[in-house]
This record gives C-alpha cells, sequence and structure tokens, in this order.
C-alpha cells in the first residue's frame, strides 16, 4: 500500500511540471515559398536598396563646437610634458 501511494505521489507531482515544458519542435517542415511570393520578396528587396541610394552622403562634421576648439594642439604644452621635472629641491634623485 505504501509503495501504491509513494508511485501516486510522484506522479501527481511531476505531472504539473511536465505541463509547463514548452512544446518546441527543434525539427520544422521546410516551407518552400511559391514563385509569388519570391517575386514579392524581389520587389521589395530591389524597392528597399533604392531607398539606401536616395539617402545623401554626410557632407560633413556636424560638431556645433568645431570652430571653437582649434584643431593643433600648443606646442609649449607638448614640451613642457615631455620634458623631465626635476624636486623642489634641484638636486635629482638618480
Amino acid at each position: 500500500m505504501r509503495m501504491l501511494s509513494a508511485a501516486a505521489v510522484v506522479v501527481l507531482l511531476t505531472v504539473p511540471a511536465y505541463a509547463q515544458t514548452p512544446n518546441i519542435n527543434l525539427m520544422p517542415e521546410f516551407q518552400s515559398k511559391s514563385p509569388e511570393e519570391k517575386e514579392a520578396d524581389a520587389i521589395k528587396e530591389k524597392a528597399y536598396k533604392d531607398s539606401l541610394r536616395k539617402i545623401p552622403d554626410a557632407k560633413g562634421s556636424s560638431d556645433p563646437w568645431g570652430t571653437v576648439r582649434s584643431t593643433d594642439a600648443p606646442k609649449d604644452s607638448a614640451k613642457a610634458a615631455a620634458a623631465p621635472r626635476k624636486n623642489k629641491t634641484g638636486s635629482s634623485s638618480q
């Protein structure tokens, strides 16, 4: 009797868990397109490519601060960064 009730409990607990698993078809049947569908897809693809050709190229930078900033780096700061710094006492720690 215990064996039967244990089996019934196991079955009752596994049935809801089995019902929650999705039914996924890993190998769907291959569906080929009809000639009309292929022609419609070709027309859509051609229209898409034509619309991409109509988009104008970017003319220049859209940086609103481009005229404010200088394009060249200051030459003095580049030399100062490359020069070795001395200690405040004037002696080197070499």
